[in-house]
């Protein structure tokens, strides 16, 4: 079931596009994340869902009913702001009991749904401070509660770990997708950090610069199939390597030439002479499948290059080489060494390459 749909909705400030044309369903109890670059329009999609700002054209429907021009409070939506947005003045008990106390419940009513919001949460040691002696997870997880007691159908999250430390931030993240779980509740979530992302979304929206949803996916299919350069390079940690190159036939064989060196492709049969018709295309090459050899074996590889700096990272490292003007990453063993400027094999695993079209950004070589 269909729990949000937007349709075609778009968001000028002036003459500037913030959100273009978008189209997203959200299906009842899911965790989406809207994911892109500062600038992307996340934070104002979020905005146009809650109500809190009207699109200059589009719709908003919840539960097949249009609700764009519908008030806030009437959206039976709760929104959890990257400020958190606690009244400092307050305790964390009036904090949460806020959004009751608007409603006139009855004190002891307000009593055991603070106190039931608060076991699940763990705060309730917390309650009678003001948010100014309470550390960051400790504010996050008010706020959390704050949406919580409204039992709203929908959570609406404004990139809410953004101002916690990393090691925090890893915990939180992994508390609130369980909690999500538990409730049940349908999830729309704002980030720029495609790690917090992957972890957490049941499906990923990625937005680019221009306010345009690029790719609607589950994490692993956004991961290993995405459809765009963007995508491409925005998805991975260290992201994919993206060159440009262009495709030519020669001898009955197929290659892409990136210039300092070329990839026999002609097992990739017809599919990609039928979907690459432009000579300008983009290769893309992950990391992971990406091989260094060194000493005598460094011939055997696709093309040589040189060591331009080697980052330790603990489990695993990053290395980066220099093929004429361009600097690939390639991911290497935590025991690897090599000196800056040695000469290097760099292999590839063919299999696992992706093509696009850097005019159109759509993916070639697919049937």
């Amino acid at each position: 079931m269909d729990k949000i749909r937007l349709e075609h909705l778009t968001k000028k400030f002036g003459e500037v596009p913030a959100v273009d044309d978008l189209n997203l369903t959200v299906r009842d109890k899911d965790f989406v994340v809207l994911l892109g670059p500062s600038g992307c329009g996340k934070t104002t999609t979020l905005r146009l869902i809650a109500g809190l700002e009207f699109p200059t054209e589009g719709k908003v429907i919840m539960n097949e009913e249009d609700i764009t021009h519908v008030h806030p409070k009437n959206r039976k939506m709760s929104m959890v702001f990257q400020s958190y947005a606690l009244y400092p003045h307050m305790t964390a008990f009036d904090n949460i009991a806020f959004p009751l106390k608007i409603k006139k419940l009855r004190s002891d009513e307000i009593q055991k749904k603070v106190r039931e919001v608060a076991e699940l949460l763990n705060i309730e040691d917390f309650l009678r401070r003001k948010p100014k002696e309470l550390s960051g997870g400790e504010r996050q997880r008010v706020a959390l509660g704050r949406a919580i007691v409204k039992e709203p159908e929908v959570f609406l999250m404004d990139e809410p770990l953004s101002n916690l430390d990393a090691k925090l931030r890893v915990f939180i993240r992994g508390e609130l997708k369980s909690l999500q779980k538990k409730l049940g509740i349908t999830t729309i979530y704002v980030t720029h950090d495609q790690v917090e992302a992957m972890s957490m979304a049941d499906t990923i929206a990625v937005m680019d610069r221009g306010g345009k949803l690029q790719q609607v996916s589950p994490p692993d299919k956004l991961y290993h199939n995405p459809a765009t350069p963007f995508v491409a390079g925005f998805i991975g940690s260290p992201p994919m390597n993206l060159i440009d190159c262009s495709l030519i036939q020669k001898n009955g064989r197929v290659f892409l030439d990136a210039g300092e060196f070329k990839i026999d492709v002609s097992y990739l049969g017809d599919a990609l002479k039928t979907t690459a018709r432009g000579s300008e295309l983009v290769l893309g090459l992950r990391p992971e499948d990406m091989f260094i050899l060194q000493g005598r074996a460094k011939g055997n590889g696709d093309f040589v290059a040189t060591v331009h700096i080697i980052e330790p990272l603990g489990l695993e490292a990053i290395a980066t080489v220099r093929k004429g003007d361009k600097l690939l990453r390639i991911r290497v063993p935590s025991d690897f060494r090599a000196s800056m400027g040695e000469e290097v094999g760099v292999s590839l695993s063919k299999q696992k390459i992706y093509i696009f079209d850097a005019k159109s950004g759509k993916r070639c070589g697919i049937s």
